[in-house]
């Protein structure tokens, strides 16, 4: 892979707690590509990505993001980051508009630039008719799509998300897809992980499995299924079928 394309590069990354979270984790994901991480529970990819959005320093390893040294220069690499969680982070004495403009401020954006990014994502995302309402009566799905919008708002090269359609009703989960889906398109990067596995079979252009914090496999889903010896099998059957490999061969 051309250096020049690379979006996210782990080498090495190592976090302990009070067992290896992250485990000698190498990496690497295309520009401009939308990239699923899978993995068990307690497998390392929370931590991983935390790592990336530098809200954890690790243990040891190299992080690189769009060629800068995320470690050594954790503010520029910020600068080109968003993160989501799986529990929406905001405000809730603010409106999603007071939100965006906020979060806007954080990234020093001009206020017209930043008012016209606000208006846009809130009706990309559904959010119009309550636009001008406190965020602390939404459900959790409309907090999921105003932390959505303030993670665009400055239009991040790499978007990092948590497991971002836990709880989301069928409509909300449409939403969050296409604004992934036209990101991508756009060029940006996409790294999601996610527990539905139809989601990452229909969306992501390659995938990572990891357990115990180590990559165990990697590829497009055809790549996957030869690597488990499951040809035209689900991506459920071939996540199923690589962990327990892995698992009887520790």
């Amino acid at each position: 892979m051309n250096r020049s394309t690379i979006a996210l590069e782990l080498r090495g990354l190592v976090k302990h707690f009070d067992r290896p979270a992250v485990d000698g984790l190498d990496l690497s994901v295309r520009a401009g590509q939308f990239y699923a991480l899978l993995g068990p529970n307690g497998a390392g990819k929370t931590t991983t990505l935390r790592i990336v959005a530098g809200l954890l320093r690790p243990d040891a390893g190299a992080v690189s993001v769009l060629g800068i040294d995320a470690l050594a220069e954790p503010i520029a690499a910020k600068r080109l980051i968003a993160w989501v969680s799986d529990e929406p982070m905001i405000y809730d004495k603010l409106t999603p508009f007071e939100y965006l403009e906020f979060v806007a401020g954080l990234w020093s954006m001009d206020a017209g630039t930043a008012e016209a990014r606000a208006r846009e994502l809130i009706e990309w995302l559904g959010l119009a008719p309550h636009a001008h309402e406190r965020c602390q009566s939404f459900s959790k799905g409309m907090r999921q799509k105003v932390a959505l919008a303030g993670a665009l708002v400055h239009e991040p090269r790499l978007l990092i998300l948590d497991e971002p359609l836990t709880g989301l009703d069928a409509g909300a989960a449409r939403q969050v897809k296409d604004v992934l889906t036209a990101r991508v398109r756009g060029g940006a990067t996409v790294i999601m992980t996610t527990h539905i596995l139809e989601v990452a079979e229909r969306m992501a252009e390659r995938i990572g499995i990891i357990d115990k914090g180590r990559l165990i496999a990697e590829g497009t889903l055809d790549e996957l299924r030869r690597q488990a010896g499951r040809a035209g099998s689900s991506l459920e059957d071939v996540f199923l079928d690589l962990v327990a490999k892995q698992s009887n061969a520790a």
